[in-house]
């Protein structure tokens, strides 16, 4: 690829609501995850992983945001049952959680733009590899009861729910955004 195809193929990047199996193979997530991994990381303290829910998991999960549900005092039949069949939207979510290092010269500020990175990193090695993703995050995602199941310490969180599979739609192109809106010249 030459440098303009690069360009375009990040620009490219849509996030898909709906999708499909098949979700990626072990070596294929392996892969994105190295890819993930080169995110700037100073220290080189890897403040954040990766944990990959598919079939009984992502059920789990939906328990753990149902419990969430009730525990935020929504005890509505649609919204509980709503919760619990989030993680179904796709056949594999890849969940971004931190794992925060004390260290001087590194806040947990920095650590977790560290992750953010991370998560782009992965979301087009996943475009690469064919597949679509969306990055999913909302008020359940480090609620007491989700963080439990991923067996955080009260000082990490839930970066994100990155569903994964394949595109269930065609999404029309991204609209040209007028980059002077965004950008300043000292």
């Amino acid at each position: 690829m030459n440098t303009q195809e690069i360009l375009d193929f990040i620009q490219s990047r849509r996030s898909m609501g709906r999708l499909l199996a098949p979700a990626p193979n072990a070596e294929q997530l392996k892969q994105a995850v190295s890819v993930a991994l080169t995110a700037p990381d100073h220290k080189q303290l890897n403040p954040f992983r990766f944990v990959v829910l598919e079939n009984q998991a992502l059920d789990n999960l939906g328990l753990a945001l149902h419990q969430a549900t009730l525990d935020k005092g929504d005890t509505d039949e649609t919204a509980l049952q709503k919760a619990k069949m989030l993680p179904k939207r796709a056949p594999m979510i890849i969940a971004c959680v931190t794992d925060y290092k004390n260290h001087p010269k590194v806040p947990e500020f920095e650590q977790l733009l560290s992750a953010g990175a991370g998560v782009q990193n992965l979301l087009l090695a996943l475009q690469a590899q064919g597949f679509a993703s969306v990055w999913r995050s909302g008020d359940l995602m480090n609620s007491q009861a989700v963080k439990q199941f991923f067996n955080l310490t009260d000082n990490n969180q839930v970066v994100g729910f990155i569903y994964v599979g394949m595109a269930g739609a065609e999404l029309p192109p991204r609209k040209a955004v007028n980059t002077d809106d965004f950008l300043t010249f000292y």
